[in-house]
């Protein structure tokens, strides 16, 4: 007698035959060009930071004492307060040139193509001292009627001292520059942005302030930001004129005391902490204009290393990721605990 086997319940699932490749251990991927490649920047940076503090010539101690040194820092106050002012100018300037460029009238459009030809084409240290002159040509302004009598008259130098030469010169150049990058940040703009709002009656000022400038801002941030640190930087130009920014009071202090080199570091570290400042605001008002174009915000440099703490920590000890790390962080963690068990059990985790 043959003894009947049932079959098996229809709704029991027979478990899949284990395949050979489960068995093998994950090993992470080997980056051999990467590991020497950071060992020879590491060596060059040593070799660097050796000679810095081993050469004696350096001067630091002279370098922390004029560091906050007061006529230090009342020339770098005078910077900042010239970019500031030369931003505002050249900025505003520019933005008025732009849509003058953009319009459909033909005196306005070739007015700001001159302008921008004019003052890209003259030398800025040229503009400074034609500005500082100005008095020569024109020992008195007035405000008045062209070819006709003159209502307000100024004295030109009492109107245009040094600081004021400065800005003119600073910030009329930098309008010409701007001008060009607002017009390149509108033009990215589709065309059908503007379509759709005039199909929905939008006002054209309010498609402008509501619609076309918010997207444009987007490519208009980075390079006027680069700008600004490049107007920061030529501030040091204005020495010409004998104004008391950064540059021309360190050139003063190293011309009594012939200490050139640390004078000269002092300024550059000044000028190092406010660009490093300005990328700063740079980064929070890009984040700002990104929202709507991506999914998710770029993270902050402090979520940046908040995240990258909880990621090691949850590596080191095995617990898991907190809830508030975004999965891309977690998933590092994951990657080496998998990694981990692997290597200490033959097998997958």
């Amino acid at each position: 007698m043959t003894a009947v086997t049932a079959p098996p319940p229809r709704d029991v699932v027979a478990a899949p035959a284990a395949s050979p490749y489960d068995r093998l251990p994950i090993v992470p991927a080997r980056h051999p060009g990467r590991w020497a490649a950071t060992a020879g920047v590491a060596l060059l940076l040593a070799m660097v930071v050796s000679s810095l503090l081993t050469n004696d010539r350096w001067e630091w101690g002279v370098v922390a004492q004029y560091l906050t040194w007061p006529s230090i820092l009342s020339g770098a106050w005078a910077t900042i307060r010239l970019t500031a002012a030369a931003s505002v100018v050249g900025f505003a300037l520019g933005t008025v040139l732009a849509l003058m460029r953009l319009s459909r009238s033909p005196l306005l459009v070739s007015v700001a193509w001159a302008y921008t030809w004019l003052f890209r084409s003259v030398p800025l240290l040229l503009q400074l001292l034609l500005w500082y002159n100005l008095a020569y040509l024109y020992p008195h302004l007035s405000l008045g009627v062209p070819f006709g009598p003159g209502f307000l008259w100024f004295d030109t130098l009492g109107l245009i001292d040094k600081f004021g030469a400065a800005i003119l010169g600073l910030g009329l150049s930098q309008a010409a520059y701007s001008a060009e990058i607002v017009r390149a940040g509108i033009l990215s703009v589709d065309q059908g942005q503007q379509e759709a709002a005039a199909s929905l009656g939008i006002p054209r000022r309010r498609q402008a302030t509501r619609i076309v400038l918010p997207q444009a801002m987007r490519s208009i941030v980075p390079t006027a930001v680069n700008e600004v640190i490049g107007l920061l930087k030529g501030t040091s130009i204005v020495y010409v004129l004998a104004y008391g920014e950064l540059f021309y009071i360190a050139s003063v202090i190293y011309g009594r005391n012939g200490k050139v080199v640390p004078l000269l570091i002092v300024a550059a570290v000044w000028y190092l902490v406010l660009t490093t400042l300005i990328t700063v605001v740079q980064y929070y008002v890009e984040r700002h204009y990104a929202k709507g174009a991506v999914r998710t915000l770029p993270p902050t440099p402090l979520q940046r290393v908040r995240w990258t703490a909880a990621v090691t920590r949850a590596r080191l000890t095995g617990r898991p990721v907190p809830a508030h790390v975004p999965p891309a962080f977690a998933a590092r963690a994951r990657v080496g605990v998998l990694t981990r068990t692997a290597r200490t059990s033959g097998g997958p985790a």
